[in-house]
């Protein structure tokens, strides 16, 4: 039944590119628009019945039912040989317009001057629940890619389909569908860079495996009460028993030389567990491999 639901969704890629046109608006110094993915995370035969936390069940309906996916182009974005994207994924009780609004996504990535292309699929909506859906599935991840690529050539925005650097960033929960990508989604090695924002909640051998096998960077920060700093430690300990060289910082702000210290760099703060991504995710991509809309003048 799985191979024959898998099958299905690769079948509907090239319908959805072919028919869809998308609705793009002037939005925080780019263009937004919301695609609707078959490769995106959800609806998955795991929720159909939904999920139940703590005695409370949240719905198909409700929460594992949207197949959105948020794509920005920066203003001045230029055209290259292949096209970087960076992908962002929500924590807990969160959704797509809620994050981008509450966390100032779509400034922060503005304001990094990277020429790349921001990718916001929808997570389990408003939910207490980790679950990467359709994307912890192997060879998904680079369907949804594929299928992102082909969508935006056939609108004209970009002019090449080849996929460049990926960034894969998120908060709380988004570690367990980051750390399945790396480890099946198709394209660990297209994967330049990770950022976890007080997410290192488990599946730490999945992101050691990856930095251990692919010339990778990882980013993540931590706070006190979250729930991730033991797992930081032991991180940290399995990198040096690998021979994986780490920068540790222990503050609350950083700048971007410091941040491109180390491949892997582990920043403890004493902030609050949403203080993390503003505006660290600006900081983060401004230190990243990725290019400069403003080459001419930055180079």
């Amino acid at each position: 039944m799985l191979r024959i639901y898998l099958l299905l969704v690769f079948m509907l890629i090239n319908n959805t590119t072919d028919c869809q046109s998308l609705k793009w608006e002037n939005h925080s110094g780019g263009q937004l628009a919301n695609h609707t993915s078959p490769n995106s995370m959800f609806p998955h035969p795991q929720r159909t019945a939904g999920h139940t936390y703590r005695d409370s069940l949240y719905r198909f309906e409700e929460h594992y039912n949207d197949s959105s996916i948020a794509l920005f182009i920066p203003s001045g974005y230029r055209q290259t040989n292949s096209v970087d994207l960076v992908f962002y994924f929500h924590g807990w009780g969160n959704n797509i317009d809620k994050s981008i609004e509450k966390f100032r996504l779509l400034e922060q990535f503005t304001a990094s001057r990277k020429n790349a292309i921001f990718v916001f699929p929808e997570g389990p909506k408003n939910a207490p629940d980790s679950f990467g859906g359709k994307l912890e599935e192997a060879d998904i991840f680079k369907g949804l890619v594929t299928e992102i690529l082909n969508l935006l050539f056939l609108e004209g925005k970009i002019t090449s389909k080849v996929p460049g650097k990926i960034v894969l960033a998120g908060h709380s929960g988004a570690y367990r569908v980051i750390s399945t990508i790396l480890d099946r989604g198709g394209l660990s090695a297209t994967v330049r860079e990770v950022y976890l924002f007080d997410a290192l909640y488990g599946n730490l051998e999945m992101y050691t495996v990856w930095l251990k096998q692919y010339d990778g960077r990882l980013v993540n920060i931590i706070t006190p009460d979250g729930g991730t700093y033991d797992n930081s430690l032991v991180f940290l300990e399995d990198l040096a028993g690998l021979g994986l060289p780490f920068q540790k910082y222990i503050k609350n702000e950083i700048s971007v030389v410091e941040l491109t210290k180390a491949r892997t760099i582990s920043v403890f703060t004493t902030l609050g567990h949403s203080q993390v991504i503003n505006p660290f995710f600006e900081l983060l991509l401004s230190s990243s491999q990725l290019g400069d809309i403003d080459r001419q003048t930055r180079e």
